[in-house]
């Protein structure tokens, strides 16, 4: 059984604030690389399910206010629904899972599973609710299709790249301030304001923007296919991992590498 660095001495340089917090993610996102093969697909369908919500929610709004900005607040329904549900979006095992696995506590073998498991699952649950919502609100087919071609016209270039960058970054951040609260209030305003970033600003996410590029293909919207979209998809994903990554969660473990230096030698 491994022992908490707790035990330990603390390192020169580190603070007792941020030892705790990242205690705090080492714990509590062990278990989330040790999920069974079931529960582990069964909480990306469900994150699925749950973040396509806040997508009808943005199709609703748009539709009826031609507003992107505020579709964006509407949207935020499912990054809250998220959280507060326990559930798991791919792009959010950027930085928990990451920090377990360089503390020791998992292999990146593990990580691995825990992204393929996830991101299949996140796909089927928004699969199968795009098609809900396109039988049963043919009033939004024209809205998500006007929406999924702006996504899927972009060239696949630099700035379609950068800007799937921002988005992973962004949404790791989200984790890290959630993280780094135990405030229901704060990780509610913390989602409201990434998700008015991610999507008022148009950047480009793997997941939510696959999920409003479901619904329009269930239409049979012009321009929606799954032939366009897997390209897509593959270049804002490698861009998402980019931004999560790198612009987030690299810094954070070299900001923290003294006590996950600790985590490493309580296990050993």
């Amino acid at each position: 059984m491994r022992r908490s660095p707790h035990q330990s001495e603390d390192e020169p340089g580190t603070t007792e604030e941020k030892d705790e917090a990242l205690d705090r993610i080492v714990l509590e996102g062990r278990p989330r690389l040790h999920r069974s093969t079931p529960d582990l697909l069964a909480t990306g369908t469900v994150a699925g399910i749950e973040v396509g919500v806040g997508v009808l929610a943005l199709l609703v709004v748009v539709h009826e206010t031609g507003s992107t900005l505020l579709g964006a607040l509407a949207f935020s329904i499912g990054l809250i629904a998220l959280r507060l549900g326990h559930s798991e979006l791919f792009t959010e095992g950027f930085h928990v899972p990451v920090m377990v696995v360089v503390a020791g506590e998992a292999r990146w073998t593990h990580l691995l599973r825990l992204w393929g498991g996830t991101l299949l699952g996140n796909l089927l649950g928004g699969w199968v609710f795009a098609w809900l919502v396109a039988v049963a609100l043919p009033d939004l087919h024209a809205t998500a299709g006007e929406l999924s071609r702006g996504f899927l016209d972009r060239p696949l270039d630099l700035r379609t790249f950068v800007l799937a960058v921002l988005a992973g970054a962004a949404i790791t951040l989200l984790t890290r301030m959630q993280n780094g609260t135990d405030d229901d209030v704060a990780k509610i305003v913390a989602a409201v304001a990434v998700a008015f970033v991610i999507v008022g600003s148009e950047l480009l996410h793997s997941v939510l923007d696959t999920l409003i590029v479901f619904v329009a293909v269930h239409a049979g919207e012009p321009g929606a296919s799954l032939a366009v979209w897997l390209p897509w998809f593959g270049w804002v994903l490698l861009g998402n991992l980019l931004g999560g990554l790198v612009l987030t969660t690299l810094l954070r473990v070299v900001r923290s590498r003294e006590r996950l230096l600790q985590w490493r030698r309580a296990g050993g």
